[in-house]
Parts: C-alpha cells; structure tokens; sequence
C-alpha cells in the first residue's frame, strides 16, 4: 500500500504545458511569444468587463447565455448549439474527457497544439501522432493512422506553432474519410485572422454532421486574460458537455467582454488587417536563403533556422533586444524554429533588424 495517494496510471507521463516566455515585471520587453493581441482588447469589451466590478457578489449565470446569445447573433448560429469554456483548453479537456477512455485513440498530426496530448493522456486514451507534409497536416497521412481504437481527431486549424492550414476542400475530405462514430475536433483559435479565400473556419461542416465540433477563442483577440473559449456542435454532443462541465464555468466579467468584443466588428477587422499587414511584411523581409518562414494564416510566424545552435543565437540576440518570442524544440520538436507573434509595427521592425540576413 502507498504511503501517500497515486495518481491515476498514465497521469505522470504528461509533460506540463509550458507557455510562452513572459517579461519581468517593470521591465520594458516586448512579449512576442504567446500570440496576443497587438491592438489591445476592444474599448467595448473593456468597458463591458469594468461593469462588472460593483456587483463581484453575485454568480453569473450558469450556462454564458449573455455570451451565447451574442456569438449566436453576430455568427448565425443557434445559441444552444454553443458551449462555453474558460478558455479553448477547458473546453479540449471536457471532449477528451466525455469521448476518450482506456483503450482508445485520438489521432494529431506532430505538430499540432501541444495540449492535444496532454487532454488525450489525462482520459486515459493513446496518442497517435501523424507526421505531416512540409509542416501541413497531412489528410491521407492522418486517415492512415485511423484504426478500430480511433475515437476522436484533432486539427488545429490554421494550426499552431506552423501557421500552416488545410482548405474546406481538404478539411472535408478528412471528414468524409472518417467512420461516423469518430469525433472531428476543428480547433479554429486563429480564424479571425485567416485571409486565404478556400479557407472555412467549420461551422458549416458542423451543421451538416453529427460527428463534428468546431471551437474557438477569444484569447487571439485581445482577451486572453479573461480565459473565454466557446465551441459549436451538435445537440447530441452539446448535450453530453453541458453534464460535466463546471458550473459558472464562464464569469461574469468574461461573459459580459466576449459578448462585447464579438459584437465589435469593427475592432475585430482592424485587427485582422493590421495582422495581415505585418505578417506579410514581416515574412518578405526575412525569407532568405538563411531562414524560412512558413506560409502563416495565424497571427505569428514560424522561422525555420539551418539548425538548433542559430536558432538558440538568434533567441538570445532577440531576448537582448528585449524582444520575447517562442522557442518550439522541447514543446513541439522543431529545434531550429522560433515561432514569432504579430506585434506592433515597431516591435516588427524591432525584430527585422535583428534577424534580416
């Protein structure tokens, strides 16, 4: 018998996330590691989340319907095919944990978002990890991979740490591929940001299947403090979710600023545009014979180096310019990349001096 309580089988396997670098506090480092807003949040939304602060006394409501009702209004969807979470994880951890157990399966390509696994361990299932094309998901590759075991199938889409992205072509090739009792999980963080025109962030796919969730976050877009993930899916599937989720799980003041900043589509597009801007600029001002910069449809960049030690040299000079970015070897195993977040134009520029060839 132990002399203290064990954990679960499996439970100490799982490497912790590890976030992005953040500045000391009172320190003047730009923070270009975790994908955040370069704009701020929206006035709206700040305004709305302020509100909240004469009335901390009482519990919001439980289900996020001020928050339900908004995303349904500005995106077209039916507000009780929606699920709110604190943030997109606790929402990957409740799939997981409703459609995954002992014995099952959840298929991700290598590079995907690195919680993938940690909510695939922590049901007690199997990873299964595709390798992908040229850093892109590979749909053939990853129907491959499906077995008997399968029970669910993560995409990240655009994806994270590459920036890369599958079409709504190649997306529903990969659903149509997969038996009905398997669970398609489109992970859309980024789509806000997306400017290529075959790209669809899946809510119409999500309506047309019984075996598809789409989910989605507010952290991109300028509210990654107040942790606010939703997701879009069948009543089926929604209906199982709801049974477990924390109660209040979404608080008041996170409800108040997503239904704000989801109604804000103005600031919503100004964002995109000043994305789009720099990413573009800043991936024609590096691309060289030395680096690569993979196509990205996200709000960051990943830069391919010739090996591990420039891209460990490029970080430090980069760090003692005060500019943060993220490191990708030990989270996602590519160690001669460093994954770079859109910031403001001076903190790109800041960035091209340092690494331009």
């Amino acid at each position: 018998m132990s002399s203290r309580p064990t954990p679960q089988p499996g439970i100490l396997d799982i490497a912790a996330y590890v976030p992005g670098k953040s500045g000391a506090p009172g320190s003047n480092a730009i923070k270009l590691s975790s994908n955040e807003s370069p704009l701020g949040a929206s006035p709206k939304a700040i305004e709305a989340f302020a509100s909240v602060a004469q009335h901390l006394e009482i519990y919001p409501e439980g289900t996020s319907r001020i928050l339900r009702l908004a995303l349904g209004e500005v995106h077209g969807i039916d507000p009780d095919l929606i699920v709110c979470g604190n943030g997109s994880d606790d929402l990957l951890h409740l799939l997981a944990q409703c459609y995954l157990g002992e014995g099952d399966e959840a298929v991700m390509s290598r590079y995907g978002f690195s919680v993938y696994p940690i909510v695939t361990k922590a049901a007690g299932a199997g990873i299964v990890m595709v390798d992908e094309a040229d850093y892109t998901a590979d749909v053939d590759a990853l129907l491959a991979a499906v077995t008997d075991k399968t029970r669910l199938v993560f995409l990240a889409n655009p994806n994270n740490p590459t920036g890369t992205y599958l079409s709504d072509a190649e997306v529903r090739r990969l659903h149509a591929g997969l038996r009905p009792d398997i669970l398609l999980v489109i992970d859309s963080a980024y789509a806000e940001y997306v400017t290529a025109a075959d790209y669809s962030a899946g809510l119409e796919l999500v309506a047309e299947a019984e075996n598809v969730v789409m989910v989605r976050t507010f952290s991109k877009m300028g509210l990654a403090a107040a942790r606010i993930g939703w997701m879009v899916g069948p009543a089926h599937l929604v209906d199982v979710i709801n049974r477990i989720r924390g109660p209040f799980n979404v608080n008041l003041a996170a409800q108040l600023a997503g239904a704000a900043a989801a109604r804000d589509v103005a600031f919503t597009a100004e964002l995109k545009r000043h994305n789009a801007r720099w990413r573009d600029w800043l991936t024609a001002e590096l691309s060289s014979n030395r680096l690569r910069i993979l196509p990205s449809q996200a709000n960051f960049v990943l830069v391919l180096f010739a090996s591990e030690a420039e891209a460990e040299t490029a970080f430090e000079a980069l760090m003692a310019r005060g500019l943060i970015v993220r490191q990708v070897g030990s989270s996602y195993g590519i160690a001669n990349g460093l994954r770079i977040s859109i910031g403001t134009e001076a903190a790109m520029r800041r960035v091209v001096e340092v690494l331009k060839p």
